[in-house]
């Protein structure tokens, strides 16, 4: 038996596992099936082949590139779009295809899809709407219809419990940037050819990159609708059309938003402006690793605090980290900052065993007072109940930071005191003199107020002298 070339496709479709096979993965009367061919033989007949990148989702449509002779990108799901993106940047002179299906870009990758349309990207999307998640067993889509039955849905769609079908095509159609929006069907051989002449029309458009194109296109799904072939197309002709008209959205013919040249810049400090800057780090094996855990509330100074130590170490062109993490409330939820400094190249900016814990209350002392190192230092503010005892091998040091800081006047400056107690028992392995640098310049904005910190630093270090 003579086997017909299908243009686009590969002849045997090996990648699957199956020598010499020659069957898809669709069920019978699968839309995806239809589409795969429709799609192959216009990137093959326009002599697309060689500069088409497909962006395969995750779903039905998910092999591919199992099928079509073509460059591929597999995506995690819902960020086919997203890929197409940087696909479609990296390789202006391509023609980038995602090609997703209405789990993929109805639910989880709908904000990328959408944000790609709205910013005019320069690729197309054909966007396979058979109104429920089909690789998965059927469960409820986005676009499910009113009263169809799915797996999560035994009684039907009920809109005042899940809300009513997304109209995808409607929703984008809000967007400027969008050149081209359209539905089609693949229901009957009528509308299989307008399915065809529409995707041609999503490739051309990005062949001659005029901007962004989506295509959404309704499509039997046999097994999950629990119909015979003949039946789910009738179900997408009678029932999905009522509730998605077919259409051109938009079809507009102009010249694409131009991007504006980025200036050619030496380096970051050029491209920022930046004054006094501080030459790279500098290797040095002789310089031990040493690595601090700062805690306490949101508003205590905590992550300044640490910024200050990672800024005097690279003032010193030390290699350095500062790595900040807070809480849903910044202001007064909890807050920490992990800081490393090292003479080598750091490989992680995560502290998990800190040399130094600096904590500013209760529940940072209690969460890592445990993991700081044998031979490490904690410094906790002297308000704090020592509930539980540190680690054999570990200084405790009660400090009055809070206290010195009210003394002061500037209950705000108890950040400034921890730094104090740093510079006294010469912690960092930074200098005196640049660890009030880096204090001061933590206030760039209001030099005034960094150099008051600089004398309250000084303040509680004659203080603590007596």
């Amino acid at each position: 038996m003579k086997v017909i070339e299908q243009k686009g496709m590969y002849q045997e479709f090996p990648r699957c596992g199956k020598p010499h096979a020659r069957t898809t993965h669709y069920c019978p009367g699968c839309g995806h099936g239809i589409i795969n061919k429709l799609i192959a033989e216009a990137c093959a007949e326009m002599g697309l082949q060689d500069r088409t990148i497909f962006v395969d989702p995750v779903g039905c449509g998910v092999f591919t590139y199992y099928y079509w002779d073509a460059s591929h990108i597999s995506a995690a799901h819902g960020r086919a779009s997203a890929a197409a993106t940087g696909a479609s940047r990296a390789r202006p002179d391509a023609v980038t295809i995602a090609y997703q299906g209405d789990g993929d870009l109805g639910a989880i990758g709908f904000n990328n899809a959408f944000q790609a349309a709205s910013r005019g990207e320069h690729f197309g999307c054909i966007f396979v709407n058979n109104s429920l998640y089909g690789m998965t067993g059927g469960q409820m889509a986005p676009t499910t219809l009113e009263g169809e039955t799915t797996t999560t849905t035994p009684f039907g769609r009920d809109p005042a419990l899940t809300g009513h079908p997304l109209h995808v095509c409607e929703v984008f159609n809000q967007l400027k940037a969008p050149v081209y929006i359209a539905r089609v069907s693949v229901a009957d051989t009528k509308r299989i050819m307008q399915a065809k002449q529409a995707i041609r029309k999503v490739f051309e458009i990005e062949r001659d990159k005029k901007g962004y194109a989506l295509l959404e296109i309704l499509a039997p799904c046999p097994t999950n609708f629990k119909m015979t072939p003949d039946k789910a197309a009738a179900f997408c002709m009678d029932e999905m059309e009522k509730e998605f008209p077919l259409g051109v959205f938009r079809d507009e013919t102009r010249e694409p938003l131009s991007v504006k040249p980025i200036p050619q810049v030496a380096s970051c400090s050029e491209l920022f402006q930046e004054k006094n800057v501080v030459p790279a780090a500098v290797d040095d094996p002789k310089f031990a690793e040493r690595r601090f855990k700062f805690a306490g509330y949101g508003g205590q100074g905590i992550l300044s605090l640490g910024l200050c130590v990672a800024e005097a170490a690279r003032l010193e062109r030390r290699h350095t980290l500062w790595f900040p993490s807070y809480g849903p409330e910044q202001r007064g939820g909890s807050a920490n900052c992990s800081v490393v400094v090292s003479g080598t190249p750091i490989g992680a900016p995560t502290v998990e065993h800190p040399d130094v814990l600096v904590c500013m209350n209760q529940p940072a002392y209690e969460r890592f007072v445990g993991d700081v190192k044998k031979g490490g230092t904690i410094i906790v503010d002297e308000t704090v109940p020592v509930s539980v005892q540190p680690p054999e091998g570990v200084t405790l040091i009660r400090w009055p930071a809070i206290r010195m800081a009210d003394e002061f006047g500037v209950p705000k400056a108890a950040n400034t005191m921890m730094l104090a107690a740093l510079k006294k028992f010469k912690l960092t392995g930074l200098s005196d003199e640049n660890l009030e640098e880096s204090l001061v310049a933590s206030f760039k904005k209001k030099p005034a107020l960094g150099e008051k910190n600089r004398e309250l630093l000084r303040k509680a270090e004659a203080q603590v002298a007596k």
